[in-house]
């Protein structure tokens, strides 16, 4: 079949590359325009701008799939439109160019946590379990029919970066066997069922560390937003990012967000037993072990806020 792909973080990549070794012809690779990133701010392609070139797929850079490139993806007369993370809603008359339509591979377990962060929310809301599907596109948000999915355990001590990793390479399988079952005419799809939930974009305020809450939520929270947009509290009037942290085992409690050392470990707490504080960055320093930012901090303790 003739595909167009979408897709523009890393976690797409995965599928990418499983596409472009199933024999099946990519006609073109849509990905968000070249973005500033540094301290620097250089504009830089994608990573699946980058992959798709090195590929030999022409490539079209874009944030909003509009007239233009409605009229690009229809001359390519493609037979299916696949989704991995591009960022973008497709919407009609786009969403009617290709024969099949569009399938969207999603980092959920639909119809729970629809939305731009589902990994990130699972993992915030302290779920057991996530998953992938692969489903039907339609107008409305992440609620199309589902070709297929998994389930998986959550990990009590995973990132959504880790999780981020791992579903990206089992989901690109996934959606490799839809691909194939959508060529051969075998595919059936099946209405979403159950409670729906939303997952809106994190943004920077999202990451913001709130110790007064039990232990097992701070620590979800932590996780959740690790490494983007990056969990953090302010210390002293100045950010702390919290790179790492880890429950603690036989610890008195301490007031919530109160940060003390105890036998050369960082402790902060919260409504129920504190959590431990492995890796930090100060503001304007690089990262280090939360006992070398302790011995900067040359205090008997001091409280976030």
């Amino acid at each position: 079949m003739k595909l167009v792909f979408a897709g523009t973080p890393e976690v797409a990549l995965p599928s990418l590359t499983a596409l472009a070794s199933s024999g099946h012809e990519i006609v073109s690779v849509i990905t968000r325009a070249d973005a500033p990133l540094g301290r620097k701010r250089i504009l830089t392609p994608s990573p699946v701008a980058q992959a798709a070139a090195q590929l030999g797929y022409p490539v079209l850079k874009t944030n909003r799939l509009a007239a233009e490139a409605t009229e690009t993806i229809r001359a390519r007369q493609p037979d299916l439109g696949v989704i991995v993370a591009y960022g973008g809603i497709v919407r009609e008359p786009l969403l009617s160019v290709p024969r099949l339509g569009w399938i969207n591979l999603h980092f959920s377990l639909l119809p729970r946590w629809r939305g731009a962060s589902p990994v990130q929310r699972a993992v915030i809301a302290g779920d057991e379990r996530t998953g992938a599907a692969v489903f039907q596109l339609v107008p409305e948000l992440d609620a199309g029919a589902v070709f297929a999915s998994f389930s998986q355990p959550l990990g009590a001590h995973s990132t959504s970066g880790m999780l981020l990793e791992d579903l990206s390479h089992s989901g690109a399988d996934l959606l490799l066997r839809v691909v194939s079952e959508l060529a051969a005419g075998t595919a059936v799809a099946v209405a979403q069922t159950g409670a729906v939930t939303l997952a809106p974009k994190l943004v920077r305020d999202d990451a913001r560390i709130d110790f007064s809450r039990p232990a097992t939520s701070v620590y979800s929270h932590i996780r959740g937003v690790t490494p983007e947009p990056g969990a953090f509290t302010t210390v002293n009037g100045a950010v702390l990012k919290l790179l790492e942290v880890a429950p603690s085992v036989g610890q008195p409690n301490l007031p919530a967000g109160s940060i003390v050392q105890r036998e050369k470990i960082v402790l902060v707490g919260t409504t129920s037993e504190p959590l431990v504080l492995l890796r930090v960055q100060p503001a304007g320093k690089t990262a280090m072990t939360a006992n070398d930012w302790w011995r900067g901090v040359a205090a008997e303790s001091v409280t976030t806020s």
